[in-house]
């Protein structure tokens, strides 16, 4: 068995906690209740999402960052999350250095704003 096979799993392990995190953290930066349905939903879409891509393709988007948060957006869309608490994330976006967020959580945002 190669390396990467070995270390995929805790990698994707690990990159599902992190999206996770980073989850909980938008909601509390926004002071908001996550809607819980839909951050499991969005995790399981996550995990869907990677699984089906060839194993080349999921050794590169574990590695690398950029490509995780792609696919966190992308998650966070297709599970529903951009809809819930809608009316109140958007105008909280649009005062944007009012929110305690890094700069990284924009991917987020970004989808309340369109």
């Amino acid at each position: 068995m190669s390396e990467a096979s070995h270390t995929t799993p805790d990698r994707f392990r690990a990159v599902k906690a992190e999206f996770r995190h980073h989850l909980e953290t938008f909601y509390a930066g926004l002071q908001l209740a996550p809607p819980y349905e839909s951050v499991e939903k969005a995790i399981r879409t996550l995990t869907s999402m990677i699984h089906g891509l060839p194993i080349e393709e999921q050794t590169r988007i574990l590695a690398d960052p950029v490509l995780q948060w792609q696919r966190f957006r992308l998650a966070f869309d297709e599970s529903g999350l951009a809809k819930k608490h809608r009316g109140i994330i958007a105008g909280l976006a649009r005062n944007r250095s009012a929110l305690n967020l890094p700069a990284e959580y924009d991917h987020f945002l970004s989808l309340f704003l369109a």
